[in-house]
């Protein structure tokens, strides 16, 4: 889950209007900083392939439609994976809304990105049945395992011990912040040599994901923006499962999805949502 950028149509009803050559004016003005924006991401893209590797050791087995399989299995032939780290707790029976809203940008990019020297795979810790029976439900085709039986998520600093819950702070996104929760969501990137040896180039939390959601891209562009004005100020206030917009319910900071009755105006929780 992410995003605090919103947009509110409270200001749209004293927009300024005018004529064609003033906007146009204003328009060019914006294009110069959007296109300082285009080459600063340039830049800092060159500067993350640059960061420092550090070699896997450890030999992480997850479960999969295929049988166990190891980090190393996971690159299926190519030297880069990439792996969205989706937050499905054990005892949860459905997927985060956020992780969700994510995969659906995540499920069309595949086909391309496999075709260029990147394997995709989703990873959680819930068992592979739950995994597999909510893909299904939601049509997506990525591959999709389980680090149940490893440290993987503990390793990668998006699930947290049990005592760390209980104290309120966890380690994520590079640092302590307070959190009651035991999962939180992120990308890890792995690079595999001619030798077989595996390396970890890059890991990115909180906001980080926005890179995947394409709709925000979309949103950002339009006079509302992002609109999300609700009590989180996050996706939380508009995003639904896909299958589930007509739906009466909500969304608590965990991401889990919850049916209201009729009459019941919402929980009023709060995001634990970093930024990036």
């Amino acid at each position: 889950m992410s995003s605090n950028i919103s947009g509110s149509s409270e200001t749209l009803s004293n927009h300024p209007v005018v004529g064609r050559d003033e906007w146009t004016a204003a328009r060019i003005a914006l294009l110069q900083k959007e296109k300082q924006l285009t080459r600063l991401n340039a830049e800092l893209a060159e500067e993350r392939r640059r960061l420092p590797w550090v070699k896997v050791d450890k030999n992480y087995i997850f479960d999969t439609p295929q049988g166990p399989r190891s980090l190393s299995d996971l690159f299926d032939g190519r030297s880069q994976l990439f792996v969205k780290h989706f937050m499905f707790s054990p005892n949860w029976t459905e997927g985060c809304t956020g992780c969700s809203f994510e995969s659906d940008h995540l499920e069309g990019a595949v086909q391309h990105l496999h075709h260029h020297d990147v394997t995709v795979v989703v990873v959680s810790r819930a068992p592979l049945e739950k995994l597999q029976a909510f893909k299904k439900r939601m049509g997506w085709h990525f591959n999709w395992v389980s680090s149940a039986g490893n440290d993987f998520n503990f390793d990668y600093h998006v699930s947290f011990p049990p005592e760390d819950v209980a104290a309120g702070e966890v380690y994520y996104n590079y640092g302590k912040e307070a959190s009651s929760i035991d999962e939180l969501s992120g990308m890890s990137v792995f690079y595999k040599d001619e030798a077989g040896q595996v390396y970890h180039t890059y890991s990115t939390y909180g906001r980080g994901a926005e890179y995947l959601i394409g709709s925000y891209v979309v949103l950002d562009m339009t006079p509302k923006g992002r609109n999300e004005t609700g009590p989180n100020h996050n996706l939380t206030d508009w995003v639904r499962h896909h299958d589930k917009y007509d739906v009466n319910g909500q969304v608590d900071f965990v991401g889990q999805s919850r049916t209201l009755d009729s009459g019941d105006s919402g929980c009023g929780c709060s995001s634990e949502e970093s930024e990036t």
